[in-house]
Parts: C-alpha cells; sequence; structure tokens
C-alpha cells in the first residue's frame, strides 16, 4: 500500500506538471467563461486523478513481478 501511495503522488504531480507546461492550468483559470468553470475543474481533476492512479497501478504490478 505504500508503494501505491508515493507513486500515486508522484504520479498525480507529474501529470499536474506536464499539464503546467502545455499551458492547461492558464486556460482552465482564465480562459474558460463562469458557466463551465465548474466543468473544466473536474476534467482537470479527473486527468491528475488519472496519472496518479497509471503510476500506482503499474508500480503495484511491478512490485508484483520483482
Amino acid at each position: 500500500m505504500r508503494t501505491f501511495a508515493w507513486w500515486f503522488g508522484m504520479g498525480s504531480l507529474m501529470t499536474l506538471s506536464v499539464i503546467m507546461v502545455q499551458g492547461g492550468v492558464r486556460d482552465l483559470l482564465y480562459g474558460t467563461p463562469d458557466s463551465s468553470s465548474l466543468e473544466a475543474f473536474f476534467s482537470i481533476g479527473s486527468t491528475i486523478f488519472g496519472g496518479g492512479l497509471l503510476a500506482g497501478c503499474i508500480a503495484v504490478i511491478l512490485n508484483r513481478l520483482r
């Protein structure tokens, strides 16, 4: 469980850094209309969560193979 939690955090941070480099956070904060801001936050949040989940699952699988 510790391995999954560590790599989940690392995967989330790496996904967030890629989004920041591509300018997605700026678009999220300044480029969306007020009516769709909740939808945009959900979209970026699910992307970050998915990156963490992917990294955590791969780490658990590789740990079991070792």
